[in-house]
């Protein structure tokens, strides 16, 4: 049975960007455009989650890195 309401389109989020360009590297672009984040596998999904999480780890210590550079100067 339908209850009628229409599903709202997510708000973007911050790291969407960075999702995209994995799901691209690992091929599977195409079917997030075609068919939505939810027929990914879990797997698909967990390869992308790992990759994201270590791109946004090495982000902090570079700018972790860079603001102490800047401090010290």
């Amino acid at each position: 049975m339908e209850s009628g309401k229409k599903k709202e389109k997510k708000q973007e989020k911050q790291e969407d960007p960075m999702k995209l360009e994995i799901a691209a590297e690992l091929g599977l672009l195409d079917k997030v455009r075609m068919e939505g984040w939810g027929s990914l596998s879990a797997r698909e999904t967990g390869r992308i989650g790992g990759l994201l999480a270590m791109r946004r780890k090495v982000r902090r210590q570079e700018a972790f890195r860079s603001s102490e550079r800047d401090g010290l100067s």
